[in-house]
């Protein structure tokens, strides 16, 4: 297994000609996109687009039919690459939380840490409660999964992916589970992190959060990069007929 170095003058996440089938069916169809280090890029379009499957490809949940994705110049794609080294720099909120509901929040927080990382039982919790006070749960510690609100479990998710020191983080439509009243405290965890400087690459239907906080807006339809640019511009002036029209249907 190589264990390169991180290159620090490598975009933070670089995919080259991605393609992805099932079958018969072409779900990414050759996709390039650069995320700069900082960079905060919203990704929206219909159901179906290849959204999702696009920030899987980057975490290799998936395995690209072919192409290439390079993680701070490491190619993830290369077969002799440590793919569980590179997979710690990369956080990844779910739409569903993923919290193991017999685990306390201090457990679910701790266990990756102490297992992945090596950390004692002793580092892993101060950190995990750095984290938890981060997103605004600290009196949540030794509470179970059960007893807290969709959005506080998806700001505990957020709050575990941290206790990893990630690089970057990946979120995939964060929100879409949530109640409409818990939306905005998780899209506040997410806006303070954009502005502390965390790289981050976000599938979202939030089109206020893509226009507020994002530095780049990404539209997908049919596993195809239609349109991009500055969100403001795109979703108030789009250029292409297809975002267009799913913009006239979402706004």
């Amino acid at each position: 297994m190589t264990t390169e170095a991180i290159d620090t003058h490598a975009p933070a996440i670089e995919v080259r000609g991605l393609v992805k089938t099932y079958g018969d069916n072409e779900v990414l169809k050759g996709i390039d996109l650069t995320v700069t280090a900082g960079e905060v890029v919203c990704i929206i379009g219909p159901s179906g687009s290849g959204k999702s499957t696009l920030l899987r490809s980057v975490n290799v949940l998936e395995d690209p039919t072919s192409g290439t994705i390079l993680i701070e110049g490491i190619d993830i794609t290369d077969e002799d690459t440590d793919i569980d080294r590179v997979r710690q720099r990369i956080g990844m909120v779910f739409q569903s939380f993923n919290l193991f509901p017999h685990m306390s929040v201090l457990g679910n927080l701790t266990l990756a840490q102490r297992r992945v990382k090596k950390r004692s039982k002793a580092d892993a919790e101060k950190l995990a409660r750095e984290m938890l006070d981060r997103v605004g749960l600290s009196e949540k510690a030794d509470a179970y999964p059960s007893h807290l609100s969709g959005g506080q479990q998806q700001r505990v998710a957020i709050a575990r992916a941290l206790c990893m020191n990630p690089d970057m983080m990946l979120f995939d439509e964060p929100t879409s589970a949530l109640d409409p009243e818990l939306v905005g405290e998780v899209l506040q965890v997410m806006r303070q992190l954009a502005d502390e400087g965390m790289t981050m690459l976000v599938v979202t239907h939030e089109m206020g959060f893509a226009r507020e906080v994002g530095s780049r807006l990404i539209f997908m339809a049919d596993g195809n990069i239609v349109e991009q640019g500055d969100p403001r511009e795109v979703l108030s002036n789009p250029q292409e007929q297809r975002t267009k029209d799913f913009l006239s249907r979402v706004l």
